[in-house]
């Protein structure tokens, strides 16, 4: 599991240029998102926008939250982008009539169905993170943001959020799922450290106890998929294993990602010098079985390296494909646990991820990262054709070099100076 390369190992000199280097190439590769309405555009192998497809809401605030920190690392040409998204995200994609953000729209500008608890958690990190940035018009879209949140998706009564809503927010879908919540707790994490407003970090832990106890229940492999009175539905999507955003079964990937911000929860509310102790003993340990039982059940489980993308509730790969974010997670996750633990282990897995990451998935032509590999590493495009966005990756080039109490979105420039560059 260990590599020598020093590049690959966390702390060294090495490292830090291999992740400045990558970071900036991915940042260099996507600068053609934006829409002339300031909506983003799906970007092939090339960086080309592919002009055809439907720009969704998702995908502007992850390309608007990625030129917000690059603004933040003072990037040329990059709050440039930053005020396209923000004119885009409170113009095109926002429904004047209804409030929130439509799912999609198409190239000739007709509005996809639904509201999405998953997109509008993006628009509150976009927003903070363009806040932060000091760009103009991003206080009034995070306030809009926060109000749309809090009024429609936000169930305060249980401390969960809802999933999805008609457009017109008469009828809510039954269906509840823990990825809109697991992005609403990254969501709120930003949303207290830029504003201040702790009531945001409350929520996050909320949901946070929630996952904890149904993790818990089952062996650290967390459910995903919910009735409207928060049964779980282990068997939700049998017959569609695949599925782009509700894959049957357990998702490795989402263990090591919920264990690298329900670390980042405890250092907030509980941490004192980077340090866990007392009552936030329980999360690090939380965080720790989350970690140990993805890697386990999904690393190198088919004869090749990789994670696989889902397992069944025995801990058996089901889809054996290898998505692009869930190695970017792993990183995030091993330099967190390293930094908080001082444990070698996540540090071997750092690295471990790391060379994975640069021998299969960066693509050293165009400066991205390929987002879907077979069982074999080979390229594929069955379910992420292309490149949507830059977030999952270009977080995994600055996350190792911040403090891991802090979200992306670092609550001052002092922080970005001394933790991202």
């Amino acid at each position: 599991m260990t590599t020598t390369n020093a590049k690959y190992q966390i702390g060294t000199p090495e490292n830090k240029k291999f992740l400045d280097i990558s970071r900036d190439n991915l940042i260099a590769f996507g600068r053609r998102f934006p829409a002339v309405d300031g909506s983003s555009y799906w970007l092939g192998d090339d960086g080309a926008p592919w002009k055809d497809r439907n720009r969704a809401t998702w995908i502007t605030c992850r390309m608007t939250h990625v030129y917000s920190l690059a603004t933040l690392l003072g990037v040329d040409g990059a709050a440039e982008l930053v005020d396209n998204g923000i004119r885009g995200l409170r113009g095109v994609l926002h429904d004047e009539e209804n409030d929130g953000w439509y799912a999609e729209i198409t190239p000739d500008i007709c509005h996809m169905p639904t509201k999405q608890a998953y997109a509008h958690a993006f628009v509150l990190l976009a927003a903070s993170s363009a806040l932060l940035a000091g760009r103009p018009g991003a206080k009034e879209l995070l306030e809009q943001a926060e109000h749309v949140y809090l009024t429609k998706f936000w169930d305060d009564e249980i401390g969960l959020s809802v999933d999805t809503w008609n457009t017109e927010f008469t009828e809510l879908d039954t269906y509840r799922g823990l990825n809109a919540n697991m992005h609403s707790v990254e969501a709120c994490l930003a949303v207290a450290d830029v504003t201040g407003d702790e009531s945001w970090r409350e929520r996050a832990g909320r949901i946070i106890g929630h996952v904890l106890t149904w993790a818990e229940e089952n062996d650290w492999r967390i459910p995903e998929h919910f009735t409207a009175d928060w049964m779980a539905q282990l068997e939700f999507n049998a017959d569609k294993p695949d599925d782009q955003f509700k894959p049957y079964g357990a998702t490795p990937g989402h263990g090591i990602e919920w264990a690298r911000l329900i670390t980042q929860y405890a250092l907030s509310v509980y941490g004192k010098d980077g340090v866990l102790d007392g009552d936030g003993r329980k999360y690090l340990d939380a965080a720790e079985h989350l970690f140990n039982r993805a890697v386990e059940d999904a690393w190198d489980a088919d004869g090749a390296p990789g994670v696989v993308y889902t397992t069944d509730w025995e801990g058996r790969p089901v889809v054996h494909d290898r998505m692009h974010w869930t190695l970017a997670e792993g990183v995030n996750t091993a330099a967190t646990l390293y930094h908080v633990t001082g444990k070698q282990e996540y540090a071997d897995w750092y690295a471990t991820f790391l060379e994975y990451i640069d021998t299969y998935l960066m693509d050293h032509k165009h400066g991205s990262w390929f987002h879907q590999l077979n069982r074999r590493n080979e390229v594929i495009d069955t379910v992420w054709p292309g490149k949507s966005d830059l977030y999952h990756a270009t977080q995994a080039m600055m996350i190792p070099l911040r403090d891991p109490a802090l979200s992306i979105a670092p609550a001052t420039k002092k922080g970005i100076e001394e933790g991202l560059d």
